[in-house]
């Protein structure tokens, strides 16, 4: 950044904070401003130029050496300073160097540290080493109702990224390395002076990296990284639900340099069940039954996911009673609970109609007394 860019920018507002702001009130502001207009949050354009506004000016308030820079030069764009060698006094130190903003990355509190708090997890990382991290891919799996709730072991085909079996994802030709930039010195990053200002920038020769590939691998062009089919083994947990994902660690897109594989998410589709439903860890289940079977008892044969089971229907069960059957539900957490469903027959025999009208007459009416009571009948 030039000094002139540092005498035309107004740091404060654009963090929406006073010029006596303490470094709390600035980190909190910037934090709200970042996830608002981050472009992984925001897509409007607009957004993410004052994304990369609110950044600058956050990496120069938030650190003391520069944002007391930061101050001077205001006060001599008021007339109430200078630089060294100019009336209103000099500069302290002599200049500002932008590498000491953005050279501490790596520490605590520093800019790239508060960033990877609020967006970490995709995409890809930098390293002075030259080492970049891969990015994130994602795909997905359709799984049985049976093997998301006990658990099973899938194989997914998709193709994608993965390292360069010809240089084992170093991007240079077979019997060469990497070499260290020799215009960076392998820092990747170049310091320029423009009169009481030094700033750092990436490195043209190497990008950044610190290291340049002069004898690229054919197969890859230097990536360390080939378009490849690859089958990959997930093991899925028990009890996952429709909609999560499974975190496969250094299973997405290779590094770049060296640099440590991203990660592969699987997210899940779960297929419904004609008999079955899910209540957390629970597995839920209806069951018909007739109200002889309600009124007297029975032992009635249930399916499970293991395998049907007997369970007890005790006497006077009325509808909606929820029946526990331990153990099969998601294995070592839940249950199978059975929901009783007394079924009235939409038609019946003259026999049973005989039948129902001796019962009818030999059993006590229903308890009505409290709508008796409301209704004044």
């Amino acid at each position: 950044m030039a000094s002139q860019e540092w005498l035309e920018k107004d740091f404060y507002a654009i963090l929406g904070v006073p010029q006596d702001a303490s470094k709390k009130d600035i980190e909190k502001s910037y934090r709200k401003l970042a996830r608002e207009l981050h472009p992984d949050h925001n897509p409007d354009p607009a957004a993410e130029e004052r994304f990369k506004g609110v950044s600058e000016a956050y990496s120069v308030l938030h650190d003391d050496k520069a944002r007391a820079e930061y101050d001077q030069i205001q006060l001599m764009k008021s007339g109430r300073g200078g630089f060294g060698g100019m009336p209103g006094g000099g500069m302290p130190g002599g200049g500002v160097n932008f590498e000491d903003l953005f050279g501490n990355t790596g520490t605590s509190g520093g800019f790239t540290d508060l960033f990877g708090d609020l967006f970490r997890g995709g995409g890809s990382h930098r390293r002075r080493s030259g080492a970049q991290r891969g990015n994130d891919l994602r795909t997905h799996i359709t799984l049985d109702f049976a093997d998301a709730v006990q658990g099973t072991t899938a194989e997914i085909r998709m193709r994608a990224p993965g390292e360069c079996a010809t240089c084992h994802g170093s991007g240079a030709k077979p019997g060469t390395a990497p070499s260290t930039c020799p215009r960076c010195g392998g820092r990747g990053l170049v310091t320029e002076n423009q009169g009481a200002f030094s700033f750092a920038q990436p490195c043209p020769e190497c990008e950044g990296t610190g290291t340049v590939v002069t004898n690229p691998c054919v197969d890859c062009g230097g990536t360390g990284a080939t378009t490849q089919d690859r089958i990959i083994t997930v093991r899925v947990p028990a009890g996952i639900g429709d909609g999560q994902s499974i975190r496969l660690a250094g299973r997405g897109a290779p590094g770049e340099r060296g640099g440590p594989a991203g990660d592969l998410l699987v997210k899940v589709t779960v297929r419904s069940h004609p008999l079955f439903a899910r209540d957390g860890d629970n597995v839920t289940l209806r069951l018909p039954v007739t109200f002889p079977e309600a009124a007297m008892g029975a032992k009635v044969k249930v399916p499970t996911l293991d395998g049907p089971v007997t369970l007890k229907i005790p006497e006077g069960t009325p509808t909606g009673r929820v029946l526990r059957v331990k153990g099969r539900g998601v294995p070592g957490k839940g249950d199978l609970l059975v929901t009783v469903d007394i079924e009235v027959p939409h038609a019946l025999s003259a026999e049973a109609r005989d039948a129902l009208e001796k019962y009818a007459a030999a059993s006590p009416t229903a308890d009505r007394s409290k709508l008796e009571e409301l209704t004044g009948q």
